[in-house]
């Protein structure tokens, strides 16, 4: 089940018929602890992120904080419904359904076209990971014995947000925040957020 729906009403739910949703930031908030950095790489280690051995951790969060001299915040996916890198993606890895925008990484050839399209740059490329092992790159070049020209060469993919899809409770990093200040919207509440900031602003200027 789609963890955004659970926050949304069902009236909104028949309205909207699953809308988008996101995870946004309080910059006012945030403190730029990285708490929700390491919650979301833990959150998607796949694995007992703390009885592993270290060369084989798969830990890759999906959002990464930016810090400047005034402010710090999350940057990462908007989920947007139009989602300009899944029109650029030349294999059709990126899919936007059941109020998400996902990524295919058994298909995806990391490219990194998503990265270049991505207005937020919310797209990172990250080594694939199954059975916490990394994923061979298929199709290297090989030597006349058979043997590929590159050893160890891991699969690189896109990896951005999935808000949690299957971890219970939903985005680790919402629950983690000490200040509280990442929550989960739907895109009308997120337009409704921001329109009051700027009418706030025309009113102070």
């Amino acid at each position: 089940m789609n963890y955004c729906t659970l926050n949304i009403s069902q009236e909104k739910r028949r309205v909207n018929k699953m809308k988008n949703c996101l995870v946004v930031a309080d910059p006012n908030k945030c403190i730029g602890c990285r708490t929700c950095e390491a919650a979301c790489g833990i959150a998607h280690s796949g694995g007992d992120f703390f009885n592993t051995n270290v060369s084989k951790i798969n830990f890759n969060p999906r959002l990464n904080v930016i810090k400047t001299a005034k402010v710090s915040a999350p940057v990462q996916c908007r989920q947007c419904e139009d989602a300009p890198c899944g029109k650029a993606c030349p294999v059709n890895a990126i899919s936007n359904e059941n109020g998400y925008v996902s990524v295919d990484k058994d298909v995806c050839v990391g490219c990194k076209i998503c990265m270049l399209a991505c207005p937020f740059g919310a797209i990172e490329l990250a080594s694939q990971y199954k059975d916490g092992e990394v994923v061979d790159q298929k199709g290297l070049k090989m030597s006349e014995e058979g043997n590929p020209t590159v050893n160890g060469k891991g699969r690189v993919v896109a990896n951005k947000c999935d808000l949690c899809q299957d971890r219970d409770g939903g985005p680790a990093c919402i629950e983690v925040c000490p200040t509280k200040s990442l929550k989960l919207v739907t895109y009308d509440d997120n337009n409704n957020i921001v329109e009051k900031k700027d009418d706030d602003e025309r009113e102070v200027g």
